[in-house]
């Protein structure tokens, strides 16, 4: 999974479509609350931190999933999007699925 169009020493041989993981999260009753009463006092809020950084993690297994689904062996062009939703986080990752193969590596019929 590279955020490149391609990927050093690896040639596309075959392009299988765009793919993605999504996900909608919300914080519980006690990151909530401990995250307002920090965010008075300013800086980072490791209670959203963590929520975010989770939900990273699970929108790349999603779109990894997806992709191997298809056949393929790695993503390219890998991005990100977040946005909100009322009180809710959305996070999206998105990217190209593709099947590469080493250079110099003998090319197989498709």
């Amino acid at each position: 999974m590279v955020t490149t169009n391609d990927i050093p020493g690896y040639r596309i041989t075959q392009v299988l479509g765009e793919v993605m993981g999504l996900t909608v999260r919300s914080t519980d009753f006690g990151q909530s609350f401990t995250g307002a009463f920090r965010s008075l006092g300013g800086g980072e809020i490791p209670e959203y931190t963590k929520v975010m950084y989770e939900s990273r993690q699970e929108v790349m297994a999603r779109m990894w999933g997806e992709a191997q689904q298809r056949g393929a062996n790695a993503i390219i062009a890998m991005r990100f999007d977040t946005g909100s939703i009322g009180n809710f986080s959305e996070v999206c990752a998105y990217g190209t699925a593709v099947v590469v193969e080493p250079v110099g590596a003998a090319a197989t019929p498709a």
